[in-house]
């Protein structure tokens, strides 16, 4: 496996007595002077990743992520105020906090692509179950028209299928009102109970 390329390599050796202190570094970065970034970079840059990949765990975008947080640091620099801390605590604080900003949009769009991918199993099992169930019930409900007479199946087919009133199914059927009604509630009953309804 490629080691990575974090943490870079400081350029010289850290320390001696006329070497500046990464909050002085910071607060001259916060100036606008590009060379105390370049001189501040190495110092910062490997404890960031360390602390990114700690939370975050995939290098590469445990690299990304330091990426971010070191041109938040350029970018954020005025800022710093080194009497509330130092140079090192306020840069791996960025990194903590844009490394768990990436882990919340990662879970998010995972629990978002979960509930999108459940919803269309579901809505497309719930289809089928539901045309399943709808031939099924025409079915039953033919099987039944069937087992009635002429006149109860006629009955029921135009007041129920058709929408019309009594008086107009007796109408079309040219028959009394009272035996029409009569036809409809026998028609009723045996379907009712062909059905299997309560």
């Amino acid at each position: 496996m490629p080691e990575s390329r974090w943490p870079p390599r400081p350029g010289g050796e850290r320390g001696g007595p006329d070497q500046e202190s990464p909050e002085e570094l910071l607060t001259r970065v916060g100036a606008g002077d590009e060379s105390a970034f370049e001189r501040l970079y190495p110092l910062v840059a490997g404890p960031v990743f360390g602390v990114v990949r700690r939370v975050v765990r995939d290098p590469a975008q445990s690299e990304e992520v330091t990426q971010e947080v070191l041109v938040e640091l350029w970018r954020t620099a005025p800022r710093y105020d080194p009497s509330r801390g130092g140079a090192l605590s306020w840069a791996l604080t960025l990194a903590h906090r844009r490394a768990v900003d990436r882990v919340r949009r990662a879970q998010a769009s995972i629990d978002r692509d979960a509930r999108v991918a459940a919803e269309s199993v579901r809505r497309d099992f719930d289809e089928v179950v539901e045309e399943v169930g709808a031939r099924l019930e025409r079915e039953q409900v033919r099987r039944c028209l069937g087992s009635l007479t002429e006149l109860q199946r006629e009955s029921v087919v135009l007041a129920y299928y058709g929408g019309r009133t009594y008086v107009e199914v007796a109408a079309v059927l040219r028959a009394p009102l009272g035996t029409v009604k009569t036809r409809l509630r026998d028609g009723l009953i045996r379907l009712r109970d062909c059905l299997g309804v309560a």
